[in-house]
């Protein structure tokens, strides 16, 4: 490869003499530095029984007058939390920093620091873009250092088994394959910056009704295949320095006292050598949490009582805790520490100055910008086209900045709140919009005559939008921490004023701030649809370059658009229970639920228009080296530059032989298809690209708990060309032969 470096420079003498000096005259053999785990156990070895318990005790970095705490001095402002350091032995203390869409401020009564914020996690896994996502942790990261933080709470693989959970947002989505890979790439930019990051919640933590006490339901083959596998997927690719275990209870335990979880699953057959920390107020004891296997009480006092601390002092002297399980508990943080670049690139004392907003800003808008999904756009309403004279304005605070979703992962975003005083005065409010304003940016970038209205007075938007050449509504749905939607109707209203502004003009676009899935009763009445998600500190400009065409749309829906709340599993949350049975839907998660079922969904879980067309062929497959790997290319056969999200699915198999003959799918599989693989790239008018995908065999399989093996059945399988779950465009049968993969995809008795 050419570096395109000049030739015959001074540099090039100097390095071509020192080569031939070493050539003449090797060095002795330098023995190898020493690994992370040497260093932790070296450095444990010289810690005292004393400075071990402190470093598995985290307090709450933020002052909690109900809880009668004060942060301690030495912690950041208003952060999530802190662990003391041992100076005597070089440890530095853990600052830690909420959450995967930037550095939040907690809720107290000084004013927030103002941060950059992402587009929410669901927006992120909407690019479908890896290397976005790459880029978007390693500037979340860059921030989280310059304000003195070496732990990161981020990022979360949940998936999305109910729409209507309050964190969607902060997760990725409902597929294991898209959410795995796609947080495995963020946690690894967050950790370019020497910093330690934290994958979460572990695990099935599916709603926030009930969160602290909820018993989530759901077999080991089930989970294996869904849940399990997308935060295995994450942790390989990412390898987090930690794991955050959830506060509900699994199978009647609770998940930081789950050995199950904890040590068979995720430190035994996935071999993580990362520690567990505690979500904050998830602890429930000292002596099963600890012998369990979590690492770390987090976040105190939100637990009942201080489990990892003297009394998990007392429980080793008695050996119900057994030293070497301390050890461990404290070699596990430490090696962390070390292998992640904490220990060598210490973070500043005094947090650092001169963090480049326009820098950081330039990439949550690009991130932004390429997770908008277009829903729907009949009669190329969008782009706005240039002979378009006035727009009517509706709803949303579009005239002052764009919505966020709250709790502890807020982001105050640099230039202050744009909509003060709405939604809840205290957690898990307040209810933030950040200043940019999607009409501003309109207004830069179209000469057409331009007004606002609120959208409280639905007569009077109504006769705003007939006066006009296009009507824009942009409807909000604020999700937060701790509270789940009521349903998946836009609350206060909304779908009654996008219906009377579509009557009095059919050319009404409706921009979607939303945390996730909602319903659409206007859905034919209106003329296009874009999401916008929670689109972050510049997420205005962005929804403005992506309607005026300055952008062309390339999201894809990471999580199916149910068309009603009766194709769902669960049709009701039920506050009155303490109980959500996964089994319902066991591995068919998302769009498997709906292909299991035949229900068809408002929008398919991988949908998502362009402004320009593709044609997608030459699909070919093979199975060579244990290994499947799919060919295809794509063509623009349109007028403009676009990106193209081809998706490859696998059907499950015509089998040979049956695996388990009493599933409702052929092959044991818990539905039709499943996403094997996925590419992205962009395409100028008449250009054309060549991909290929491999697929991990782990999802052609299914997963066997008694022999911890996933068994790929023989058989003839559908390789599936698509440009969304239900949209396929070519199909390839391959035939493969019965085989086993180990519980890490590796060929059957490998180590």
């Amino acid at each position: 490869m050419r570096t395109g470096r000049a030739r015959g420079t001074v540099t090039d003498t100097v390095a071509a003499a020192a080569a031939a000096v070493a050539l003449a005259c090797p060095a002795q053999a330098v023995p190898p530095a020493p690994s992370a785990d040497e260093r932790a156990a070296r450095m444990v070895a010289a810690m005292t029984a004393e400075e071990k318990i402190q470093t598995v005790f985290g307090y709450f970095a933020t002052d909690f007058a109900k809880k009668n705490h004060f942060a301690p001095k030495e912690a950041r402002r208003d952060s999530a939390g802190y662990v003391p350091g041992v100076p005597r032995v070089g440890l530095p203390p853990q600052w830690q920093a909420d959450a995967g869409i930037g550095v939040a401020t907690q809720s107290s009564s000084k004013q927030p620091y103002e941060r950059t914020s992402l587009p929410s996690g669901l927006a992120t896994a909407a690019t479908w873009n890896p290397a976005l996502a790459y880029a978007s942790g390693a500037m979340i990261g860059k921030e989280a250092r310059q304000s003195g933080y070496n732990v990161m709470l981020a990022g979360g693989v949940n998936l999305m088994r109910d729409p209507r959970n309050g964190r969607n947002f902060e997760y990725a989505g409902e597929d294991p394959l898209l959410a795995g890979v796609m947080v495995g790439e963020q946690v690894r930019g967050i950790q370019s910056n020497h910093i330690v990051a934290t994958v979460k919640h572990f695990a099935y933590n599916g709603q926030e009704t009930h969160r602290f006490t909820v018993d989530s339901e759901l077999d080991d083959a089930a989970a294996r295949m869904s849940d399990l596998l997308a935060f295995q997927f994450a942790i390989e690719r990412g390898d987090p320095g930690s794991v955050m275990c959830a506060y509900n209870r699994v199978n009647g335990i609770y998940s930081c006292e789950s050995p199950y979880l904890l040590n068979e699953v995720l430190k035994q057959d996935w071999g993580y050598q990362g520690y567990v920390m505690s979500d904050w107020g998830a602890v429930h004891s000292t002596i099963p949490s600890a012998n369990a296997g979590l690492d770390q009480q987090s976040g105190w006092p939100f637990d009942h009582s201080a489990y990892f601390s003297d009394a998990l002092r007392e429980a080793v002297t008695n050996r119900h805790v057994p030293q070497a399980r301390l050890d461990d508990m404290v070699q596990r943080i430490v090696r962390a520490m070390f292998k992640h670049g904490v220990m060598d690139h210490p973070v500043a004392v005094e947090p650092e100055s001169g963090i480049d907003f326009n820098a950081h800003a330039a990439v949550t808008q690009a991130g932004s910008e390429e997770a908008m999904v277009l829903l729907k756009n009949s009669g190329a309403l969008l782009p706005l086209a240039g002979a378009v004279r006035s727009i009517a304005i509706i709803g949303g605070h579009a005239d002052k900045g764009v919505l966020s979703g709250g709790g502890a992962s807020q982001v105050h975003a640099h230039g202050g709140m744009a909509v003060p005083n709405e939604g809840p005065a205290h957690f898990p409010g307040p209810m933030v919009y950040h200043p940019s304003s999607p009409m501003q940016a309109l207004a830069a970038r179209s000469k057409a005559r331009l007004a606002y209205l609120d959208g409280k007075d639905i007569a009077a938007a109504a006769t705003l939008a007939a006066a006009s050449d296009v009507a824009i509504v942009f409807a909000t749905q604020w999700t937060a921490e701790s509270v789940d939607a009521a349903s998946l109707a836009l609350p206060n209203g909304q779908d009654e004023l996008i219906a009377a502004v579509a009557r009095a003009n059919p050319r009404t676009v409706v921009v979607l701030e939303t945390g996730g899935p909602v319903t659409m009763p206007w859905l034919g009445s209106v003329g296009a649809v874009l999401q916008a998600w929670y689109p972050g500190t510049r997420g205005g400009v962005a929804i403005a370059r992506v309607l005026t065409g300055e952008v062309n749309p390339s999201g894809r829906l990471p999580a199916t658009f149910p068309a009603a709340e009766t194709q769902l599993p669960r049709p009701v949350i039920d506050a009155g229970q303490q109980r959500a049975d996964y089994n319902i839907e066991g591995a068919a998660v998302g769009y498997k639920w709906h292909q299991l079922k035949g229900r068809k969904p408002l929008f398919a879980f991988g949908h998502g228009l362009s402004y320009t067309s593709f044609t997608y062929g030459g699909l070919a497959a093979q199975f060579k080296d244990g290994k499947v790997t799919v060919s295809f290319n794509v063509r623009n056969t349109g007028t403009r530059a676009g990106k193209a999200v081809p998706q490859v699915y696998v059907a499950a198999p015509a089998l040979e032989s049956p695996v388990a003959p009493d599933s409702q799918v052929a092959g044991g599989w818990e539905a039709p298809q499943r996403l094997a693989g996925w590419d992205k790239f962009a395409l100028a008018p008449g250009a054309s690209h060549t991909a290929t995908v491999t697929v991990d065999p782990r999802l052609l399989g299914v997963y066997d708990s008694a022999s911890k093996t996933w068994r790929i059945a023989g058989g003839d399988y559908d390789i599936i060309l698509a440009s969304a779950s239900d949209a396929p465009a070519a199909t390839v049968r391959l035939r493969l032969p019965a085989h086993a993969v180990d519980v890490r995809g590796r060929p059957a008795g490998a180590q």
